[in-house]
């Protein structure tokens, strides 16, 4: 089990990241320092300058983990060979960057800890309100320090934040069909930073995710199982992290409300 002792340092690391990398430029960034990986998803110097204070942070506690951080990954793809080792630190050193960029909220910093492929810590940090949520597999869920219990909204239809986005147009039109007219529709925040609290804060009950990257979700998904929420795979599978092609990923406040959207979804 991992020490909650390690809890204090991760913060520590991820507040000086936040102080030095990423407030110093929110709403100051100039065209130079934001730039395309790919269509729809940009970096910025705060994202590459972040990633290295967290690498050299985060192994000097812990320095028989190895590290994978999304821009090193993105460098170098032979990076993700590490999330299936032993232990493993997970990196997303700016979740939110198009959110950031835009001179915008939400956008935060994950960091996760992988034991051959499972999270088995979890830490969410809020840059702009300096929200502190974390996670022990096995140690329940926390934010700024109070354990929590995940909540549903209590509205009716329930909540339903589901992004479009990286579906393709058969699938997108079977969501719209089958399963939006069962729950009210919200905006994404397109910031998992942002989105496992809200479904464990009361604001959201379900969500769908398509790509599940491990620096999105390591965390999250932690966080909010403990919380007493579900996250899982929609055949129910637990997700891993070592698994990066495998699309797919429900979480919801509760696990009869994950039931009942996973039931919906199998049948579409």
């Amino acid at each position: 089990m991992i020490a909650e002792s390690l809890t204090a340092g991760v913060r520590s690391a991820m507040q000086e990241a936040s102080d030095r990398a990423i407030m110093p430029r929110y709403r100051s960034l100039s065209e130079a320092q934001v730039s395309s990986k790919a269509e729809d998803d940009l970096v910025t110097v705060s994202d590459r300058e972040s990633e290295a204070i967290l690498a050299e942070r985060l192994p000097a506690l812990l320095p028989e983990a190895a590290f994978v951080g999304e821009e090193a990954a993105h460098k170098d793809p032979a990076v993700l060979d590490a999330l299936g080792a032993e232990l493993c630190w997970i990196v997303d050193p700016l979740d939110g960057t198009n959110n950031f960029a835009a001179g915008k909220p939400p956008f935060g910093v994950l960091v996760a800890l992988a034991q051959d492929g499972i999270a088995v810590g979890g830490w969410i940090f809020d840059c702009l309100t300096g929200r502190f949520c974390h996670a022990l597999a096995g140690g329940g869920a926390f934010v700024n320090g109070e354990r929590i219990t995940a909540q549903p909204s209590g509205e009716s239809p329930p909540v339903a934040a589901i992004s479009l986005l990286f579906v393709d147009d058969a699938q997108r039109e079977k969501l719209k069909e089958h399963i939006a007219p069962h729950y009210r529709l919200v905006d994404i925040p397109r910031c998992a930073a942002e989105q496992y609290p809200r479904l464990a804060l009361g604001q959201n009950d379900v969500s769908i995710f398509e790509r599940t990257l491990a620096w999105d979700h390591a965390a999250g998904v932690l966080f909010l199982n403990e919380a007493g929420g579900k996250a899982a795979r929609p055949d129910g599978s637990p997700y891993r992290v070592d698994e990066q092609g495998r699309p797919g990923l429900i979480g919801a406040a509760t696990p009869a409300m994950w039931d009942e959207l996973a039931g919906r979804m199998a049948r579409i």
